[in-house]
This record gives C-alpha cells, structure tokens and sequence, in this order.
C-alpha cells in the first residue's frame, strides 16, 4: 500500500469510525433501554439543560479534553474529531430514526446499537489517530495515579453513571450488555480493521499489534 492510499484509508477508517459510533449511540437512545456509561450522563444533562444529546456530547468532550492539559495529554486529530463527528453523527441519527415503543424493535435496536458501537470503535481506534477524550482521560489518570487503566475506568464511569442516573438518564440491561460485550467486541473489530503499514521496501507488511492502551475495557 502507498504512503498516500495508507493516508487515505486511515482517514476514511477514522471518521466512518465516529460517525457510526454516534450513530450506534443513538440507537441506544432510540431502544430505551440503557445506554452506555456516558451516554447516560449525556443524556441526564440534556434532560436538563434542554440542548439535544448531541450537543451535550460535544460539550462534554470538550470540557474532558481541557481536563488533558493538567494530565500532560497531547491530543491526536482523532481526539479533536471526535468531540465533534460522534455528537453531530448522534443527533442527526435521532432525527432520522423513528421512535420505538415495542419490545420487539426495540431489543434489536439495542443490540444493533452495541454491536455497530463495536465496529465503530474498531474502525477509529485502527485509525491510530489518537484515541477519543474520555479514554485518553483514563490514561492519563494511570499514568499520573500509578493505578491502573481498569481501576480509573471503573472509578469514573460509576461516578459517570451515578451522576447521569441522577440527572434522569437512562440505565438498564442495555448497560450492563453494553459494559459486558463492547471489550470482546472492540478487540475483535480492532483486528478486523487493522491498518497494514505503507510499503517502503516493495513489500507489504501486515501490522499485527495493537495501539498500546487503545483499549481500555476489560
């Protein structure tokens, strides 16, 4: 593969990769049944403050990537873009995607949500253009604490979740699938999507690792 077609196919991997992750996002909304440990809180501040779901996404990662500076994070165009893409990417699903109210859309809704989040986070992480506000956060906690990426996601998204639930979003099966499933999930698409490096040599070398730290699931 060409440095410029290697460019190109991490571009297009990275921001396909948001716009389905704000899509998959949004079709958990739309199943009603518990949305991921952000998407809650998003959802509690939008009940709130009365801006869409979206919005409060973008602002979110906004205020989380101020948090890089005192954790000597350095953001990637992956980590910019995806304060914006998935946000955007969320609200214009929710307009086009009718509501549901039966069990039978929306269990499927719920779990086309997860799995498409899986391929999203496959797709972007791949990319290897920076990861996204929130995961950068738990890096940086570990390496400022010393503890580990697993103890800094746990700690804050239960205090995500709490809160969220507190302000009115929503937590259900879909959250405890969701915390279960998207680990497995984002490891398996991560090798499905892995970009091989450009030739240099003639030849073409398949990149078989995996961006250190890039997931942060157990």
């Amino acid at each position: 593969m060409s440095t410029q077609g290697h460019l190109v196919r991490r571009l297009s991997q990275l921001y396909v990769g948001l716009a389905l992750y704000g899509a998959s996002s949004a079709l958990l909304v739309e199943a009603g049944l518990g949305l991921e440990p952000w998407g809650v809180l998003h959802q509690g501040l939008a009940a709130r403050t009365g801006l869409t779901i979206g919005v409060v996404s973008i602002v979110v990662g906004a205020v989380v990537l101020l948090l890089w500076i005192p954790l000597r994070q350095r953001p990637g165009l992956g980590t910019v873009s995806n304060v914006f893409v998935v946000g955007i990417a969320m609200d214009g699903t929710l307009a086009a995607v009718p509501d549901a109210h039966s069990l039978a859309v929306r269990i499927p809704l719920l779990v086309a949500g997860i799995l498409l989040n899986g391929v999203a986070t496959g797709l972007y992480i791949a990319a290897r253009f920076g990861p996204g506000p929130r995961d950068g956060l738990m890096t940086g906690l570990h390496r400022r604490t010393g503890r580990s990426i697993r103890l800094m996601r746990t700690a804050v998204e239960i205090a995500v979740v709490a809160t969220g639930f507190a302000l009115g979003g929503t937590v259900g099966v879909g959250t405890v699938l969701y915390a279960l499933s998207i680990g497995p999930l984002a490891q398996l698409f991560l090798r499905v999507f892995a970009v091989p490096p450009p030739a240099s040599d003639g030849s073409t070398v398949v990149a078989t690792g995996q961006p250190r730290g890039a997931i942060l699931r157990p």
